[in-house]
């Protein structure tokens, strides 16, 4: 060992083959390859809050403490659920006015506006509060909204429209290239942008809707318009009639964008889809578009995956790479849901991945799933974030 003080010079060569051999342990040794720094202050730290399989939105005190328990952990952004099963979580005269419902009935949540408890208690703590239209042109078949507008929901070729989400849950979809649809929809939307003190809004891939749809009096009308009177494709996932669906969705949002900017140009417009193959094939939506189309300012990919591989391959997409060359783009990592746990070293593994492919942070599907859904302890996961984020 060369005393302390004492230059040593080497040769280049040796320079070089310590150099690499630095490489090697590091790549060896630390997880991934990467390091265990956390990610910095100015990156995506966020997680959704929903009323699907959790309490947290369902008091006024779960709400508060989930906030705070998130600001302590160095979590910096809540995407809260607004509109999910045709209801509202905050009083909404446009869906008082379509459905004759003002706010969701269910217990816990009357008397309440949800959204505003979030805002406030978000920004005190410093955190962005982007609303999360969960539910999107999907609503459940017995909701009233189903029931008061039937003409505004979609279908398939055979004319039925019940689709199972889960393979249980009855659901029917809006059609997004219907203008009283899209004028419902952007009722809501700007409701939202002209009376709460919000970071964002945020839609996912229930903003389009399932490609074995679309064959409707109205979509067919218009398709049949535009194609010298041929019908729609019987196969739905015909590349052209995919494409052209996609497009007016695309329409629509490029409208939207323009009307939410007008009022707060700050606004940002952030998508959580999955990626782009399956989100476009499956749910007609160009998010790769948008995002060239500058519509979009924010992403977070569902990577959703049960194995390094799968991951890896996901986030090495050419769209998400591009993508996050131009806006923020995070990965968004399931950390649980009911009935699938998640354990820490997945989380760990994933998170880590994401850092070393310098993406713009992550988010984690969903709240409740951080602390409770886990093999580990409540104590034990909460440590856990608290030490990713520290």
């Amino acid at each position: 060992m060369p005393k302390k003080g004492l230059i040593v010079h080497f040769p280049l060569s040796i320079v070089h083959c310590l150099l690499f051999l630095c490489a090697v342990w590091l790549t060896v040794t630390m997880p991934w390859g990467v390091s265990s720094q956390p990610i910095s202050g100015d990156e995506i730290r966020g997680v959704w809050l929903t009323n699907v399989d959790s309490d947290v939105l369902f008091s006024r005190e779960n709400t508060q403490g989930a906030i705070a328990l998130l600001a302590d952990a160095k979590f910096n952004t809540v995407y809260p659920t607004v509109w999910n099963w045709g209801y509202t979580l905050y009083p909404s005269q446009v869906n008082q006015e379509a459905t004759g419902v003002r706010l969701d009935p269910t217990e816990g949540l009357q008397n309440r506006d949800v959204l505003q408890e979030i805002i406030e208690e978000g920004h005190k703590r410093n955190l962005r509060v982007i609303p999360w239209f969960e539910f999107g042109f999907m609503a459940p078949a017995d909701s009233f909204l189903a029931q008061k507008h039937p003409q505004w929901i979609t279908r398939r070729i055979d004319k039925s429209e019940i689709w199972l989400e889960g393979g249980i849950h009855e659901r029917v979809w809006l059609n997004p290239l219907n203008p009283e649809v899209q004028g419902f929809i952007t009722d809501l939307v700007l409701e939202i942008v002209r009376n709460y003190d919000i970071d964002g809004i945020q839609f996912d891939d229930h903003f389009g809707y399932p490609s074995e749809l679309g064959y409707d009096p109205y979509t067919v009308r218009l398709y049949r318009q535009e194609h010298d009177g041929q019908l729609p494709p019987p196969n739905a996932l015909n590349g052209e009639w995919i494409q052209w669906r996609a497009d007016k969705i695309t329409q629509y949002l490029a409208t939207l964008h323009q009307q939410i900017k007008a009022i707060k140009p700050e606004i940002v417009i952030s998508i959580s889809p999955n990626p782009q193959e399956f989100s476009l094939e499956q749910y007609l939506l160009d998010w790769a578009k948008w995002q060239k189309m500058g519509l979009i300012d924010e992403l977070l990919l569902q990577v959703y995956r049960d194995n390094m591989i799968a991951f890896n391959r996901e986030i090495a997409q050419e769209d998400i790479r591009n993508a996050k060359n131009k806006i923020p783009s995070a990965i968004a990592i399931l950390s649980g849901l009911k009935g699938r746990q998640v354990p820490l070293e997945m989380i760990k593994q994933q998170v880590h991945r994401t850092r070393a492919e310098n993406y713009g942070g992550v988010s984690f599907f969903f709240y409740e799933s951080l602390w409770n859904f886990g093999p580990e302890s409540k104590e034990e996961r909460i440590n856990f974030f608290k030490d990713i984020f520290s």
